[in-house]
């Protein structure tokens, strides 16, 4: 469904409210996505073992990404122009940044009236989250950041050629030809140590592009990323109950990045899954939900 949140549209898919087992309203897990992936980007079995557990779960589409409002009227951003200036520590004026995609997720929980929630958060959607847990904290139940970064200067960065790969255009402006960049992409930063053949990568990426596909939306989000300077000083100040999931053979952003988001958190938990790349392959699923549904409720208990 769309909803306006933060006066942007936004296109959300919500499991639904009910009770749980003891009777209460059942707590809510709101999940955002990384770096131009969608909302079905997140596996269906993580989505429905939270249900299983007594959560409502909340995905949605950042904005310039899926089905959500577009924002090209903005243009297209140099990626290479804004690297060098990166690299010189020039300042970078982004399009939008994280803290406009931050209020777009506490936008999505006021439009949904729900007052509080657990804030999971993959790749630049953990860097989202980290942004709303400085920002509006008492709207948090807890905050999972998974295969993100603080963001500070210094950190591993990524394997040449993901980067490569990461900065490179398809063949041609044909759909089957997206397809392909895309898959190789997967599979350069896809998980070692878990299983997902070819033909099911495939069919994953063949549905994102069917639903959507919106190249300039992903040049933006890399700005906003890029130009997130002051997030890394900032974690000191997150209140809120923290769990830190990073894969330790991720090729994109390095286990370190994981390893110093925890650091900088007071009393954040880091839980590394070895094996793990920078996806979500089915095999880690169950993994995942080992973490994250005692980290949801343990916060509940508070």
């Amino acid at each position: 469904m769309k909803i306006t949140a933060n006066s942007v549209g936004i296109e959300v898919d919500d499991s639904g409210a009910g009770l749980a087992a003891n009777g209460q309203p059942r707590p809510v897990v709101l999940l955002i996505m990384g770096l131009g992936m969608q909302l079905i980007a997140w596996p269906p079995e993580l989505v429905q073992g939270l249900v299983n557990a007594g959560f409502r779960v909340v995905r949605f589409d950042n904005r310039d990404a899926g089905l959500s409002q577009s924002f090209d009227y903005l243009g297209t951003p140099g990626l290479l122009w804004t690297g060098l200036k990166y690299r010189l520590g020039w300042r970078i004026r982004p399009p939008y940044s994280l803290q406009d995609m931050a209020a777009d997720a506490l936008g999505v929980l006021d439009a949904l009236q729900i007052h509080q929630a657990h804030i999971v958060g993959v790749s630049m959607g953990g860097m989202i989250a980290q942004r709303l847990a400085l920002t509006a904290s008492a709207r948090m139940l807890s905050l999972a950041s998974i295969m993100s970064s603080s963001g500070a200067r210094g950190l591993p960065a990524a394997q040449p050629e993901v980067t490569r790969l990461l900065l490179s255009r398809p063949a041609n402006k044909s759909m089957q030809s997206a397809i392909d960049h895309s898959v190789r992409l997967f599979k350069a930063i896809g998980s070692p140590g878990f299983a997902l053949s070819e033909t099911d990568l495939r069919e994953r990426v063949t549905a994102a592009h069917q639903r959507s596909f919106r190249p300039r939306g992903i040049a933006r989000q890399i700005v906003a990323i890029v130009a997130d300077s002051t997030r890394a000083a900032a974690l000191a100040g997150v209140a809120v109950p923290t769990l830190v999931v990073h894969g330790k053979a991720d090729p994109l952003v390095p286990f370190a990045c994981g390893e110093d988001t925890a650091r900088r958190i007071p009393g954040a938990r880091l839980a590394g899954i070895e094996g793990l790349g920078h996806d979500l392959p089915p095999g880690v699923v169950d993994r995942l939900l080992e973490l994250l549904i005692p980290h949801f409720d343990a916060a509940n208990s508070k």
